[in-house]
């Protein structure tokens, strides 16, 4: 097995310069004399601090890396430059309807930051680092989404994030361009399956709410229960209850109070006027 290893750049810039190259470069040194000071306005060129120029030679990249940031000297009709932006950039990915891994459909989109970290790369390995950096990002997205389950894309979109961005940041690194940062912005659903998880969710809690009212119940009859016991070990406590239940009542000025008068007190009464009547 053979492997083809690429030549870096300092490689391709070591290449010397033909008959042809050396005539032109030399002609338009002449023209600039010939023109000067005019010249000078398309000689000294200006890029930004967030910015880097490369610089290319009758079609050959020139040696010393990207210019900037500053000013910098072309020669004219043989030199051309491109400016790269090193700020870091964002863009929404469209929504991607993926197919997850349990056979559920559903529709997700992105954002993405990145920034040019070698401007030469950016240039030379890639025509359109922007157009291809998105049209990675869509099918990313889309080969990570294939692999999780609707619960892991609902409920761990952190993990999902950084899966893509380790993705995107391999793959576009031969570019020149770092990723920074991937957010899962929405994930949306059919219809038909947030009604299913609606109802799915209702009776969960219906059911919970069930538990929750039975158990409330039971703690409910075991203090009555007891309650109970400790007014039948001692008679008084019903008296003290009435009374209390009393004091309650009385505090709604605009209700009728009827007085429960115990038992005890009327079989009193029936058996002294059982007993005068015999006499």
């Amino acid at each position: 097995m053979v492997f083809s290893k690429e030549k870096p750049l300092d490689a391709e810039k070591s290449f010397t310069m033909g008959c042809v190259e050396y005539i032109a470069t030399f002609g338009s040194v002449i023209l600039l004399i010939m023109t000067f000071p005019f010249s000078l306005f398309w000689c000294f060129k200006v890029v930004q601090e967030y910015e880097r120029a490369v610089i290319f030679r009758l079609g050959r990249l020139r040696t010393g890396g990207a210019r900037g940031p500053g000013i910098f000297f072309i020669v004219p009709c043989v030199d051309s430059y491109c400016k790269v932006d090193l700020r870091t950039v964002s863009f929404d990915v469209p929504p991607q309807e993926a197919l997850t891994k349990d056979s559920v459909t559903v529709t997700v989109d992105a954002v993405v930051y990145y920034r040019i970290q070698d401007p030469l790369n950016a240039v030379i390995k890639v025509a359109n680092y922007s157009n291809s950096t998105r049209l990675l990002a869509m099918t990313t997205l889309r080969n990570i989404l294939g692999t999780r389950n609707l619960a892991e894309i609902l409920s761990d979109r952190e993990a999902i994030s950084h899966a893509m961005q380790t993705s995107l940041d391999v793959a576009t690194d031969p570019w020149g361009v770092k990723v920074e940062r991937v957010e899962i912005k929405d994930v949306s659903l059919p219809q038909q399956l947030q009604r299913a998880m609606a109802t799915e969710a209702e009776a969960t809690r219906e059911a919970r709410a069930k538990v929750i009212a039975a158990e409330g119940e039971m703690k409910a009859s075991r203090a009555l229960k007891e309650a109970s016991d400790v007014i039948n070990q001692s008679p008084a406590a019903l008296q003290l209850r009435y009374l209390q239940t009393l004091n309650n009542i009385s505090a709604e000025k605009n209700s009728t109070i009827i007085f429960p008068l115990p038992i005890d007190i009327l079989s009193y009464f029936s058996n002294r006027t059982n007993n005068i009547q015999m006499v």
